[in-house]
């Protein structure tokens, strides 16, 4: 296939010191392949980076177990690098990695936008609202908005009537028709209504809430924010969302919706529950050094073939 071949061609061409493969380590068609071997084959060391969740336990077992990856990543792999805490979340326990990949596994921390890698300030002992506007700002994402219509529907028919102002913002992917109908839903409710809005979630720390899926990206950075938040996760065709809406849930980093519990009136009783916590402090905090702890890993791989011409020393990366 043509994705195969490019990928055999770029390892081929760049002769990597280092590969980081990111989510699936061999690619959802086994396209990777043939790369590896060839990166290896010039002496290159593989790296797997992984989000704090995988699937839901079952999936990872009937995918990955029992088609006998945890046992290729053993073979292709040098280290494997997860996106995120175990005391939130614990893919290698809770996925049952074998010892060999245990052995090979770091957690870096969550990876966020430079502006948020540090804590967000703690939270004020003054009465919620003490020191905001009289019309609290609630805003709906649901990412790039290809399946996120429901959530962001339901947040404008929960608007009516409630004291808060509010801006749903559809994402570049949602599907035209849907885009009108939330437009029109938005202007009927007196909310704001943005198609798309470049660095979206540096604009999290402003508000006074937020609604929003249960994405990696999303939910890190919107932690990282501090903005209290209302998370609906998306369940098919993966329950990775759900899994780490309900792990944050636990922690009190957000508050969750189940997708089969979403009406109206559910999120609007969330969202002003979410509003009154404003000054609870969750029970963890993220530990938000991923990226640079990841990077830190990469270079300490690429040194060891430092000997190498250094017009050879190119690594690559294929996602």
């Amino acid at each position: 296939m043509l994705r195969e071949r490019l990928l055999a061609a770029t390892a081929e061409t760049f002769q990597p010191e280092v590969v980081l493969v990111d989510g699936h380590p061999f690619g959802i068609g086994g396209e990777l392949g043939p790369a590896l071997e060839i990166a290896r084959a010039f002496g290159a060391q593989a790296v797997l980076g992984l989000c704090d969740v995988i699937d839901d336990p079952g999936s990872v077992d009937m995918e990955w177990h029992g088609r006998g990856v945890f046992e290729r990543i053993a073979a292709y792999y040098s280290r494997v690098l997860v996106y995120g805490q175990p005391d939130v979340l614990d893919p290698v326990r809770d996925c049952a990695f074998p010892d060999d990949v245990a052995a090979l596994t770091s957690f870096c921390g969550y990876v966020v936008s430079a502006a948020s890698e540090r804590p967000a300030a703690p939270a004020s002992d003054d009465p919620p609202g003490s020191l905001k506007p009289a019309q609290p700002h609630i805003l709906a994402t649901a990412g790039g908005g290809a399946d996120g219509f429901p959530v962001l529907e339901t947040f404008l028919e929960a608007v009516s009537g409630a004291r808060w102002r509010a801006t749903v913002v559809a994402g570049p992917d949602c599907p035209p028709r849907r885009v009108r109908r939330l437009e029109a839903l938005a202007a009927e409710q007196g909310a704001t209504f943005r198609h798309f809005v470049p660095s979206l979630m540096s604009e999290f720390s402003s508000l006074d809430a937020l609604v929003c899926m249960g994405g990696y990206n999303t939910l890190a950075e919107a932690v990282a924010s501090g903005v209290p938040t209302v998370c609906v996760p998306r369940v098919e065709p993966k329950r990775e969302q759900l899994v780490r809406a309900e792990a944050f849930a636990r922690k009190r980093l957000v508050r969750m919706i189940e997708p089969d519990r979403l009406e109206p009136e559910v999120l609007r009783t969330e969202i002003e529950a979410a509003l009154i916590s404003r000054a609870l402090r969750p029970r963890t905090t993220l530990d938000l050094g991923g990226a640079r702890r990841a990077a830190h890993h990469l270079i300490e791989l690429a040194s060891q073939r430092a000997s190498r011409p250094r017009s050879k020393q190119k690594p690559v990366l294929v996602a």
